[in-house]
């Protein structure tokens, strides 16, 4: 495999010197789901050669209307060892380091020991997101959040901004209560869904386009942020 040959036309956007910060950088995505598997996929194809990728769940069938890894294929197998094996088959020299379980304090620091430059929070459990901003926050490691992407079928309502701007997202909501019970200062960037939820009952709904776009735009927001 060529590796100048895969990256070339991205090398004719940024330049050698924008592709070689990207190629120097280690992310980490908690969660791989419908958002967090388009993050991995996109910064994979722009070229970050190390990966940390956090899952604890495996392929079911209904995730296959919104997960890139999700295929009739790969039902009943680990997310975190089908998006190895989806990474590799892109560029099989990025270094891929996975832990099937979840982000919590009993596994923070083992997930947390290597050199991040950039945490992705893809993960569902707001215990898991409170604590991932508390920690970037005392390691000094840029963060972004993805917030609901359920119950929306408008992709052009999603953003990027501080968490304290949001509007229209319950599950913002629950974070900017945390951050001002816990006196957080700082900025907190999210993704976030300006579309009023739908109310369809018990179970989330969910489209192929709104997570996946949701996850693109983080891996803009992150690509953008090395390059500049």
């Amino acid at each position: 495999m060529n590796q100048h040959n895969i990256f070339d036309r991205l090398e004719s956007l940024i330049g050698k010197k924008g592709l070689e910060k990207i190629r120097q950088r280690t992310i980490l995505v908690i969660g791989i789901g419908g958002v967090g598997g388009y993050v991995v996929e996109s910064l994979i194809r722009s070229g970050i050669s190390k990966i940390i990728i956090v899952d604890p769940d495996i392929i079911e069938e209904t995730n296959i209307n919104r997960q890139i890894i999700a295929l009739n294929s790969t039902i009943g197998q680990k997310k975190v060892d089908v998006m190895e094996y989806r990474i590799k088959d892109i560029n099989n020299t990025v270094k891929v380091i996975k832990y099937d379980c979840f982000f919590n304090q009993n596994t923070k620091d083992k997930i947390l020991s290597h050199d991040i430059d950039f945490i992705v929070d893809c993960c569902d459990m707001l215990k898991s997101k409170q604590l991932l901003i508390k920690e970037s926050l005392n390691r000094k490691i840029p963060l972004i959040s993805s917030m609901g992407t359920a119950n929306r079928l408008d992709p052009s309502r999603l953003a990027i901004m501080d968490i304290r701007k949001t509007y229209n997202d319950p599950l913002a909501r629950k974070i900017r209560k945390f951050i001002k019970d816990e006196k957080v200062t700082e900025k907190i960037m999210v993704l976030t869904s300006l579309e009023m939820p739908k109310k369809n009952g018990r179970i989330l709904g969910s489209t192929s386009f709104v997570p996946s776009s949701a996850g693109l735009l983080i891996a803009s927001y992150i690509i953008r942020k090395i390059i500049e």
